[in-house]
C-alpha cells in the first residue's frame, strides 16, 4: 500500500504558534507528555504508520514532516525544545549491538544535524546567545547505551561530545577513569552551555510497568539542564525513588562521586 507524503512544513507557516514553549519530536513519543505541561509541539519527525495515525488524530495541529533523513533546517518552522527517542535496535543488549554505527541507531546522529541547521538559521535571522532556537534538547534511550560500542561506552560518550559541539564547536570529552558510566552526571561550561543525564524508571511515575531509560538534557545557552533533571520541586511523580540531585552524583565523567544508581542495564 502507497502510503502518503506527509505535509511538510515551511517557515511561513503556523508563524503564530511561535512562543516560548514550542517543541518538536523526533522519532515520535514525546507530545502527549509535553501537552501535561503547556508546551505545544509544532511539528514532528516520523514514518512509522501507527504512530503517525495516533499523533494525527491525537494533536489535529501537528504538522508531520516526514523522514529525518530528508530534512534540512533552515526549511523548518523554528522551536524552542527538541525532543528525540532516537531507535535503540543497535545499542540494546537485546538487538544486534552494532551501537552508532547501526543504520537504526545511528539515526541520532540526524537528530544532531538538524539542531545544528536549524540554530545556524536561526542565527542568519539575526537571533544571538540564548534567543537561538531550539535552546534546549531531549534525548530518551535504553540504559544499553551507557555500555554500547567499542571500547564499551564509547557512544555515550560520542552521544555527549554531540550535544556539546552543537554549542562549542570542536570538542573533546574524556572517558570515565573507571571506563563505566555513571547513571547520572552532568557537564557544565559557566553560563554558556550545560548538560545533564539521569536514568529514571517510568513505574515511579504513574506508568503500571518497569520500564528504565536514559534522559539527556541539553541546554545551548546556559546551566539549566542540571536544575530541570534533578529539582525535584518541579517533577511529578514519586522522585524518592529516582536517582537523587546531583550533588550526590557523579559530575560529568569523574568518579568522585558515589554512583547510586538504580538501572538495570543486564
Amino acid at each position: 500500500m502507497r502510503r502518503k507524503a506527509p505535509a511538510r512544513c515551511g517557515l511561513g507557516e503556523k508563524s503564530e504558534m511561535i512562543s516560548s514553549e514550542t517543541y518538536l519530536s523526533a522519532f515520535g513519543g514525546f507530545p502527549l507528555a509535553a501537552s501535561h505541561v503547556g508546551i505545544k509541539t509544532l511539528w514532528a519527525s516520523e514514518i512509522e504508520p501507527f504512530p503517525m495515525k495516533v499523533t494525527m488524530e491525537r494533536f489535529p495541529d501537528m504538522v508531520h514532516v516526514g523522514d529525518i533523513t530528508k530534512l534540512k533546517g533552515a526549511d523548518l518552522l523554528p522551536v524552542d525544545i527538541i525532543c528525540g527517542g532516537s531507535p535503540c535496535q543497535n545499542l540494546s543488549v537485546a538487538g544486534n549491538r552494532m551501537g552508532l554505527e547501526g543504520s537504526q541507531s545511528g539515526l541520532f546522529y540526524e537528530m544532531i544535524r538538524v539542531i545544528k541547521e536549524l540554530r545556524n538559521a536561526d542565527r542568519e535571522r539575526g537571533r544571538t546567545a540564548q534567543s537561538v532556537r531550539p535552546r534546549w534538547s531531549v534525548w530518551e534511550n535504553v540504559p544499553d547505551a551507557y555500555s554500547s560500542g567499542e571500547p564499551p561506552g564509547e557512544d555515550f560518550r560520542i552521544v555527549l561530545e554531540s550535544f556539546a559541539g552543537i554549542s562549542l564547536g570542536a570538542v573533546s570529552i574524556p572517558r570515565p577513569e573507571s571506563g563505566k558510566w555513571k547513571s547520572a552526571g552532568r557537564i557544565l561550561l559557566g553560563d554558556t552551555f550545560s548538560l545533564a543525564w539521569r536514568t529514571l524508571d517510568a513505574q515511579y511515575w504513574g506508568i503500571p510497568q518497569r520500564r528504565v531509560r536514559v534522559y539527556l538534557i541539553a541546554d545551548f545557552a546556559g546551566p539549566s539542564a542540571p536544575k530541570i533533571l534533578f529539582d525535584e520541586k518541579g517533577l511529578f511523580g514519586d522522585t524518592t525513588q529516582g536517582q537523587g540531585t546531583w550533588e550526590t552524583l557523579a559530575a560529568a565523567t569523574g568518579d568522585s562521586a558515589e554512583d547510586t544508581g538504580q538501572a538495570d542495564t543486564s
